[in-house]
This record gives structure tokens, C-alpha cells and sequence, in this order.
């Protein structure tokens, strides 16, 4: 009989995973003004083992209940730094020694699967009408798009963040 996984099977589980897992992530959160969606997106960041989190511009402050309500205590295990600029944000990050990813529907953005995101990436979200900013879109690395299928044209950005930090992680784990 198949059941799911009691605690203990499921912390060595866990663990296993974060065994396979190279390369360091972290995130840019540009103007995500939502506090549902900021919490969401921390909850998301821990899951996947984000190491640094930038937030900048109009960003919810993680601080706010409205943010606890949906992250369940897991922005404790992620490193919230506060830029006051995205330009600050940027030089933050560089210096850290990632990669600046920006996560839009953007020209120039290549397909999310399609791109190299190996080794230490941040990837950039923005608010979730107007998008990221021009200035992180100047001033990133890369930029991406999740390809989607259906009539619907955009993502809610906790959904594309979950989908993009996936997909990162997913790349550097063995295919065998």
C-alpha cells in the first residue's frame, strides 16, 4: 500500500536533495508590492534553499503580518537585505558573486529551460502589473521567460518565482 512520507522519512528526503544541490541561488524582489505575494515568494526562496534576498522599490515589507501570514516562519531561513535603490540592490549582488537573471516577458528574453543558470544566480522579479524595472532590466546579465501555453499571457510572480527558482535548482541536479 502506498502512503505519504512520515516526518522522519521526509527529513531524509530533504536531505538527500540538498546533497545534489549545487550552486548558490538568491533573489531580487523589484517593487513586488503584494504582501501575499512577498510571503509567498519567501516561502518559496526557503524551500528551494535561497541563501540571499534583495528587496528594493515598492517591495511589501517582509516585516508586515500580511508577508507571516502566508510565509509560515520560513523567511527566517533566508537572508533579507534591504537596498534602497535597485542600482544599490545591484551592486550588493554583484559583489556577492551572482549573476543577475531577470525573470520577464521582456524583448531579448530567452526561454527559462533554455538558459544557463548554473552556478550563483539571482533571479529578478517585479511588481506584478508593470514588471521589473528599466533599470534591473538594463542592468541584468540575462533575461528570461516562462513559455506559456495557454490563452492566459502572464503569471502571478509568486507563481513565476516558484517556476524560476525550480527550474535553476532543477538544472544542477543529476539526471541519473
Amino acid at each position: 500500500m502506498k502512503r505519504s512520507l512520515g516526518s522522519t522519512d521526509l527529513k531524509r528526503l530533504h536531505r538527500e536533495w540538498r546533497r545534489q544541490a549545487p550552486g548558490r541561488l538568491a533573489l531580487l524582489l523589484d517593487s513586488v508590492a503584494t504582501p501575499a505575494n512577498v510571503g509567498s515568494i519567501l516561502r518559496s526562496a526557503a524551500a528551494l534553499r535561497v541563501e540571499d534576498v534583495w528587496v528594493c522599490g515598492q517591495t511589501a515589507d517582509p516585516s508586515l503580518p500580511g508577508v507571516g501570514k502566508t510565509a509560515l516562519g520560513s523567511q527566517r531561513y533566508v537572508e533579507i537585505h534591504r537596498a534602497d535603490s535597485s542600482g544599490q540592490a545591484m551592486e550588493e549582488i554583484s559583489d556577492a558573486g551572482y549573476r543577475l537573471v531577470a525573470v520577464e516577458l521582456a524583448h531579448g528574453s530567452e526561454p527559462l529551460h533554455a538558459a544557463d543558470l548554473s552556478g550563483a544566480v539571482c533571479l529578478a522579479v517585479g511588481h506584478e502589473e508593470r514588471g521589473l524595472s528599466n533599470d534591473v532590466l538594463d542592468g541584468a546579465d540575462q533575461l528570461v521567460f516562462i513559455p506559456q501555453l495557454g490563452r492566459i499571457g502572464s503569471l502571478n510572480v509568486a507563481t513565476a518565482t516558484a517556476i524560476a527558482l525550480y527550474e535553476a535548482r532543477r538544472q544542477g541536479w543529476p539526471t541519473g
